[in-house]
């Protein structure tokens, strides 16, 4: 907000009635809080020129609005739970007490009009703000992220658990234990809560996957949050068998089999969303080790556009997508958001007059007026098998999930032949090595160079917290060792990570992709055709302006997306 509102001569001539400052330093602070493009209390606050308590009770006093101190209050847990923490976050503010349909929060900034209307929006709720400190808001904000509240609330479900037993003892009594001792123990109100608080801490934080990990002396949880594992506090090891064994009910799995591997899907609903959940169970000599993934289809891009390319890559990947037959391959390494690509590009082709079926290892997101075949290799249901089925149900466009064999790369290339749209993914580093690749699987040339019409390659990158992140001077030797050139960043800033409560301390918050993408066009089919390298196929395509997987990492650095060792992180083996 603009800092000569007319409020302020008011709220100066309050903080004058109550002695919260000399009108010499009001006068100096309000020059100050002008030169400076500050608001005067934020300003007054900051410098310590008037104490957060006088500020709070003066606001107070200007809107007619009751004032409160959080230091004694006891925060409501459940309500919290319920609320959208980044807005919480954003807005500065925090829920106290919920009575029928009216609810009641504490403003930092009671200025922020947005604040209450974004908060009436998502919970439904008549809001009643009061005035509060706004550090004692972020204070209490910070402590809630530092602290990891999943754990707190843990303890206190613990609370009447006699505690850990010895890992030969646990072991023991898993062998000894029956199948209604375990139903028992899984449906014993304590591990309900537990692993109901995982499952909510995880969607809280944007988990992307839960690791619940068996080890000799503890019950390890990690969640992987933008790429990075984190341990949270863990479970009590006494626990870990009606822990497993919840979660094999709520994934209608074999409780009762703990040697081999299961698979299986979980479907909750909770802070006001509906995800699906994937589990894998695996085990280990400590025990089976549980890793979920969190499948939430509210963070799949409904078109091309809300991927974030550029111009020329975007341009491409329409006209590609467009096409009435022809294959179009993603690339890059597992976990680079290969299957999010391919599905943002599903659902800008999903029309009623047109026919997709996908066959998928595994289906991850289950998506409306798209046919999805899981792929069951033991039973012989292989992407083939699948493909050849397919194709007898008369599709316009078919997604195959990976092209792992030499069978199905010849069947999605001969089915892009026949008249199909085929989009599938690769294991490869760059666009190019797609190509040559499907040649080592014994693909002729002649055949690619007719039916590829696109490849593409990508990797996450993490964003950087727009809350926190700071601009610095250009790192020169970094730019040496990794031979990138610094006059790249003539006109554009470099920023640095520093960590806020917003980001949990961490510096960076959320992923976005970087893509190169490769259109196949007469001169690149020529090549193809010759059998030349990938890197021969690499250079031509860059000089008929190609941008590089490094180059749009260094775009991003280049805005202020993200920070230039990120970049280097996932871009830096490329050329």
């Amino acid at each position: 907000m603009a800092d000569n509102r007319p409020y302020s001569g008011r709220l100066a001539d309050i903080l004058l009635k109550f002695n919260a400052i000399t009108p010499t330093d009001l006068g100096k602070a309000q020059e100050e809080a002008q030169s400076t493009g500050m608001r005067l209390e934020k300003f007054l606050v900051e410098n310590k020129l008037v104490s957060s308590t006088s500020m709070t009770l003066a606001l107070a006093e200007y809107l007619g609005m009751t004032p409160i101190t959080l230091l004694h209050v006891q925060l409501d847990t459940h309500l919290l739970e319920s609320m959208p923490r980044e807005l919480l976050t954003k807005h500065i503010m925090l829920p106290i007490t919920k009575i029928s349909t009216s609810l009641t929060v504490a403003l930092g900034d009671p200025f922020d009009i947005m604040a209450i209307e974004e908060l009436r929006t998502a919970t439904g709720l008549e809001i009643t703000p009061l005035v509060a400190s706004e550090k004692e808001i972020q204070d209490i904000l910070s402590k809630l992220a530092s602290e990891k509240d999943t754990g707190v609330n843990m303890e206190d479900v613990m609370k009447s658990s006699d505690g850990d037993i010895e890992v030969g003892q646990q072991e023991q009594k898993q062998e000894e234990m029956s199948l209604d001792e375990m139903l028992k123990s899984a449906e014993g109100a304590p591990v309900i809560r537990m692993v109901n608080m995982i499952f909510v801490e995880a969607l809280r934080t944007h988990a992307s996957d839960i690791h619940l990990e068996p080890q000799e002396k503890q019950y390890r949880l990690r969640y992987r949050t933008d790429g990075d594992l984190a341990e949270r506090p863990c479970p009590p090891k006494s626990y870990q068998n009606a822990v497993i064994s919840r979660i094999k009910i709520m994934s209608d799995l074999n409780i009762a089999e703990r040697r081999v591997p299961q698979d299986g899907r979980i479907k909750i609903r909770a802070l006001g969303k509906e995800v699906d959940i994937r589990v894998s169970i695996l085990p280990t000599v400590f025990g089976e080790k549980i890793v979920m993934r969190i499948l939430d289809k509210a963070n799949l891009s409904s078109s091309l556009a809300s991927l974030g390319l550029d111009e020329v890559a975007y341009n491409a990947m329409s006209y590609a997508i467009a096409q009435p037959h022809g294959i179009i391959l993603v690339t890059g390494p597992t976990g680079s958001g290969k299957t999010t690509t391919l599905y943002s590009c599903l659902q800008e082709l999903n029309k009623p007059d047109v026919n997709i079926v996908t066959c998928e290892d595994p289906v991850e997101y289950q998506l409306e007026g798209i046919n999805q075949v899981q792929i069951r290799t033991e039973i012989g249901l292989t992407f083939g098998a699948a493909l050849r089925s397919i194709l007898r149900q008369d599709p316009d466009i078919c997604l195959v999930g990976e092209i792992r064999d030499s069978e199905t790369a010849e069947i999605a290339v001969k089915a892009a032949l026949t008249g199909h749209l085929v989009l599938s993914t690769l294991h490869t580093n760059d666009a190019a090595g797609a190509i040559t690749r499907l040649v080592d699987m014994g693909v002729e040339p002649f055949l690619l160079a007719s039916s590829v019409i696109l490849t593409q390659a990508q990797r996450l990158f993490r964003k950087l917290c727009t809350a926190c992140k700071k601009e610095i001077e250009i790192p020169l030797d970094i730019l040496k060792t990794n031979h990138i050139d610094p006059d790249f960043f003539a006109g554009g800033k470099i920023c640095k990570p520093v960590g806020c409560p917003k980001c949990g301390n961490g510096g960076y918050k959320g992923r976005g992709a970087l893509m190169e993408v490769l259109p196949v066009d007469d001169e690149i089919r020529e090549l193809i055709l010759r059998n030349c390298s990938s890197a021969e196929i690499r250079e031509k395509a860059k000089a008929k302006g190609m941008i590089t997987l490094k180059e749009t990492g260094l775009v991003k650095v280049r805005n202020g997306i993200t920070s230039l060792a990120a970049a280097i992180e996932v871009t830096g083996g490329e050329d």
